[in-house]
C-alpha cells in the first residue's frame, strides 16, 4: 500500500502502521541536541529547536553559524580529526559549551546518517558514572563470568534479565523473543515486586512493526527517558514550503536511523501510555544477522540513562547475541542426544545402502523418529509409499503440485500448513505440522513428514487484534491496545513446531541419500565407460579379423575357381561337385566377412546430417528396384506426403533398401506391394516421444511367427535356409538397428504370419 493512499473500510487492516516513516519523525527527543553540519567547515545547515532550553540561544541563532561559535577549537579540533574514522572508537566525545557565562558538560554523538549527512548530537553529561575503561570493566566482569557459566538459553536469558536491572535500575527487565511469525514471547523476566508478571506472554507482530525491526538493527539501543516530552523539531538553515509530520520548516527528512535522540512514534507512545510505562530502553539481540529478540526495559517514571551506562549495556546485548547459538543448541540437550543419535544411526544405514527404496523404508520406526513425526510419504520415481498417519495418496499428489514453487534449499516447513494451503483443512487431524524434503525434483522424490493438529492455548498481553475506528472521510485511525491483561486464545490448524535440531536431521538425510544416487551415477557412468570401451574394441576386432580374412579367403575362392576351369574334365562328378560347394562357400563367407565389416563400420563412422525430403528418398530406393525387378506385379506406393527429417541421406537409404527389399523378397504373392507412411500423433504408441517422427515399411510378405519377433534383428540370424527366398547373411536388419539407433530412434516390428509385416523406426523431427 502506497503511503498516500487512502485508508478505507474495505482496505482495514492491522498491518497498515508498517507504513509509518518512523526513521524520519522531524524531531528528537528534547533532552539533547542535534545539529547536521557541513564538511569540512562545519557550518550548521540543521538543528533542534530545544537550544534556547538547554543553552539559552535560540536554534534560529545558531543555523549558518560554525561550530566553532559554541564549542572551543581544541575541540572543534578532535571532532575534526576522527571525520575520517570509525565514530564508534571515539564516541562518546567530551564537549563542553560556554554561552552566556555558563558552561555546560555534554556528550557528544557524531554519526553520518543513511544520506551521508553529518550529525553531531549533544546528551547532557551524567556525573553518575565515572567513565574509563577501569569502570567499564568492573561492570561487565562479573556478568561475563557468570555467562560463561550458564548452560542453556533458559539460564542465560534469566540472567541477562537480572543483571541488565542490576546495572540500570529499572523497574521490570525482559527478554523478548521473536518467533518464525515476527510474533514474540516473553521468556524472562526481572521486574519490582507488585508489578504484573508478563513472563510467558505472547505478542502480536503488529505491535513491533517490520520498520521498527528494521531500525533495531541498525541501532541496537534504543532509549526514551519520557514518553510525555513535547518533540523538538529539526529546523533548516533554508526552510522549505513543505510540513512533514506536522512539523512546519522541516527540510528533505532528515533519516535518523542511526540517531540515539531519534523521536518516537506516536502509536508507540500510545502504546506505552496503556502499558503504564513512563520510560523504556531496547537492547537488540541479533543472531546470525537477524532480529532474534530484545532486551526490553520498562519504568513506571521518567529516567535517562547515561551513554557509559548504555554502552555497557549494548556491550551484554552482543554477548548474548553471541552466546544464542550455542546456548541455544543446549536447550532440551537429552532429547537432542537421544534423537541424534537416531538420525546417525538411521543415515548411516542409508549412505551404505545400495538402493534408494530399501534405504528409506527398512527402517520405518526410525524414518519417523529422525524427525518426531507421526507420518511420513516416501515418493520414489513418482510411487508413494505412506508409513504412519497420513493424508490419502490422492491428497498427497495435489500437496505436491502446490509445493512445487514453495521449497526453500529443497526444504519446506510449516507447524500451519492449513493456514497456508486451505486444502490441509480436510486432512489436519493428520497434516496440520508438515516438513517436506525434494531429493530430486525432476525424478519426483520426495519425503514428506507429518504431525497431526495440537490444539493450542496461545497466552497473548491482551487481545492481540488492535482497535480501529473508521472516521466519516473514510480515513482509519489505529488505536494501541488499552489493556495488556492476560487473553488466552486457543489455535486450531497448527501442529508442535518443527525444532531446527529436527530440520537439520532431514537436511542430514537429504545429503545421505544424495550419496547414493551420487554413487549410482558414478558407477552407471564407469559401467558406460567400459561399455563404451568394449564395444570400441570389439569394432575394432571385427574389423581387422574381417579385413585379415578376407585375403585368404578370396585366395581359396580364387584357387577352387581355376581348379574347375583347368582341371573340371579330369575329375570326376564327385570331386567337381565338391570343388563347386568350395567355390558357393567362399562366396558366401566373404559376403558374411562383408556384413561384419560394414556393420563395424557403422559403430565408428560420423553422421554426415542434413536435411532430407524423405519422399525423395523413398523414390530413389523404389526406382532401384523396379529397374532390377521390373513394374510387374509389383507395387510401392506412399499414401500421403511424408516430412522433412534431419539424418545421413546415405545410411537412410540402406535403412529403407533393406526394409523395402525385404518386403519384396520375402513374399509369395503374386501382386506385392509395399507401403511406407508415418503415424499421426494421435496414433503414437505410450512410450514414444512427440520429439520424434514414427515411420514405417508396411508389406504384404509371408510375416514373421512370433516366436522370432525377439530375435529378428541379431546379427547372422535367419529364419529360413540360405537358398530360399534369395538367400542372405541375416546381417541386413541388424545393420538397419544400428543406423536407427545412431539416429538416436529405435526400431520395432508388428507381424501376422502368412500376412505380411509391418517395420516401425523413430527418426528425430
Amino acid at each position: 500500500m502506497d503511503l498516500h493512499d487512502d485508508i478505507t473500510a474495505d482496505n482495514v487492516n492491522l498491518k497498515n502502521c508498517d507504513h509509518e516513516p518512523i526513521h524520519i519523525p522531524c524531531s528528537i527527543q528534547p533532552h539533547g541536541i542535534l545539529l547536521v553540519l557541513s564538511e569540512p567547515d562545519l557550518e550548521i545547515l540543521q538543528i533542534s529547536n530545544n537550544t534556547e532550553t538547554i543553552l539559552g540561544v535560540t536554534a534560529d541563532k545558531l543555523l549558518g553559524q560554525q561550530l566553532s561559535h559554541l564549542l572551543e577549537q581544541d575541540m572543534i579540533a578532535a571532532i575534526a580529526s576522527c571525520l575520517q574514522g570509525e565514530f564508534e572508537h571515539i564516541n562518546p566525545l567530551k564537549l563542553s559549551i560556554r554561552h552566556q557565562g555558563r558552561i555546560t558538560e555534554f556528550n557528544g554523538v557524531i554519526h553520518r546518517s543513511l544520506q551521508n549527512y553529518l550529525i553531531l548530537e549533544l546528551e547532557p553529561y551524567s556525573s553518575e558514572v565515572t567513565s574509563g575503561f577501569i569502570n567499564f570493566y568492573t561492570l561487565t566482569r562479573t556478568t561475563l563470568t557468570k555467562m560463561q557459566q550458564v548452560s542453556n538459553l533458559s539460564e542465560l536469558s534469566a540472567l541477562i534479565v537480572t543483571e541488565v536491572r542490576k546495572i540500570t535500575g529499572f523497574d521490570r527487565v525482559m527478554v523478548y523473543r521473536f518467533d518464525a511469525n515476527n510474533s514474540g514471547e516473553v521468556i524472562a523476566e526481572e521486574k519490582l515486586e507488585g508489578l504484573e508478571p508478563y513472563l510467558g506472554l505472547h505478542y502480536p507482530d503488529t505491535d513491533i512493526p517490520k520498520q521498527a525491526r528494521h531500525l533495531y538493527i541498525l541501532n541496537p539501543l534504543r532509549l526514551i527517558c519520557d514518553i510525555n516530552y513535547q518533540p523538538a523539531a529539526i529546523i533548516s538553515k533554508e526552510p522549505q514550503q513543505t510540513i512533514v509530520n506536522n512539523f512546519p520548516n522541516c527540510s528533505l527528512p532528515l533519516d535518523l536511523s542511526f540517531s540515539v535522540l531519534r523521536s518516537v512514534s506516536p502509536i508507540h507512545i500510545e502504546y506505552l501510555k496503556n502499558m503504564g510505562v513512563r520510560a523504556s530502553m531496547s537492547i537488540s539481540l541479533i543472531k546470525n544477522n537477524r532480529l532474534w529478540g530484545l532486551i526490553a526495559c520498562h519504568h513506571q517514571t521518567p529516567r535517562f540513562v547515561s551513554y557509559e551506562i548504555r554502552t555497557v549495556c549494548e556491550f551484554l546485548g552482543k554477548v548474548m547475541s553471541l552466546e544464542l547459538v550455542s546456548k541455544e543448541e543446549n536447550e532440551n540437550l537429552d532429547e537432542k542426544l537421544q534423537l541424534k543419535s537416531i538420525q546417525k544411526k538411521f543415515i548411516d544405514t542409508v549412505a551404505r545402502s545400495q538402493d534408494l527404496t530399501d534405504a528409506l523404508l527398512q527402517d520405518r520406526v526410525s524414518l519417523l523418529k529422525l524427525v518426531n513425526a507421526e507420518g511420513a510419504a516416501v515418493c520414489i520415481d513418482g510411487h508413494w509409499m505412506l508409513i504412519g498417519k497420513t493424508p490419502n495418496e490422492s491428497d498427497i499428489n495435489d500437496l505436491i503440485v502446490w509445493l512445487n514453487d514453495k521449497f526453500h534449499n529443497y526444504l519446506f516447513v510449516s507447524n500451519s500448513l492449513p493456514q497456508q494451503y486451505p486444502k490441509a483443512v480436510n486432512f489436519k487431524e493428520v497434516a496440520s505440522g508438515l516438513l517436506a524434503l525434494s531429493i530430486i525434483r525432476i525424478r519426483n522424490n520426495y519425503v514428506l513428514w507429518f504431525r497431526p493438529e495440537r490444539l493450542q492455548q496461545v497466552n497473548w498481553a491482551g487481545n492481540p487484534q488492535k482497535p480501529t475506528t473508521i472516521d466519516v472521510n473514510g480515513s482509519l485511525t489505529i488505536f494501541p491496545r488499552q489493556s495488556f491483561e492476560l487473553w488466552k486464545e486457543t489455535v486450531c490448524g497448527t501442529s508442535l513446531a518443527w525444532q531446527q535440531y529436527e530440520i537439520d536431521g532431514a537436511i542430514e538425510l537429504r545429503s545421505a541419500i544424495i550419496g547414493i544416487v551420487l554413487r549410482k551415477a558414478d558407477e552407471l557412468a564407469a559401467i558406460n565407460l567400459e561399455l563404451q570401451r568394449s564395444n570400441n574394441e570389439l569394432d575394432a576386432f571385427s574389423y581387422i579379423a574381417s579385413h585379415d580374412l578376407k585375403e585368404p579367403l578370396r585366395g581359396i575362392h580364387n584357387y577352387s575357381t581355376f581348379l574347375l576351369e583347368d582341371y573340371a574334365n579330369v575329375l570326376d562328378r564327385e570331386g567337381v561337385s565338391k570343388l563347386e560347394t568350395l567355390v558357393r562357400l567362399t562366396k558366401r563367407m566373404e559376403d558374411l566377412i562383408n556384413s561384419l565389416l560394414h556393420f563395424s563400420r557403422l559403430g565408428r563412422q560420423e553422421l554426415n546430417l542434413q536435411l532430407i525430403d524423405f519422399n525423395e528418398l523413398v523414390k530413389n530406393v523404389s526406382e532401384v528396384f523396379r529397374m532390377s525387378l521390373g513394374d510387374a506385379n509389383m507395387n510401392i506406393w506412399i499414401p500421403k506426403p511424408l516430412p522433412m527429417i534431419q539424418g545421413d541421406s546415405v545410411l537412410l537409404e540402406e535403412v529403407l533398401t533393406n526394409l523395402i527389399g525385404n518386403g519384396l523378397k520375402y513374399n509369395n504373392n503374386q501382386e506385392k506391394w509395399v507401403e511406407v507412411g508415418y503415424l499421426e500423433s494421435q496414433e503414437y504408441p505410450q512410450d514414444t516421444s512427440p520429439a520424434f517422427w514414427t515411420f514405417y515399411v508396411r508389406d504384404n510378405g509371408i510375416g514373421i511367427r512370433e516366436k522370432h519377433l525377439e530375435t529378428i534383428f541379431r546379427i547372422f540370424k535367419r529364419l529360413h535356409s540360405p537358398n530360399q527366398y534369395g538367400g542372405g547373411t541375416g546381417a541386413g536388419l541388424t545393420i538397419v538397428k544400428k543406423i536407427i539407433e545412431r539416429h538416436d530412434g529405435k526400431i520395432w516390428v508388428e507381424s501376422t504370419y502368412g500376412q505380411g509385416s509391418t517395420f516401425y523406426f523413430t527418426l528425430p523431427r
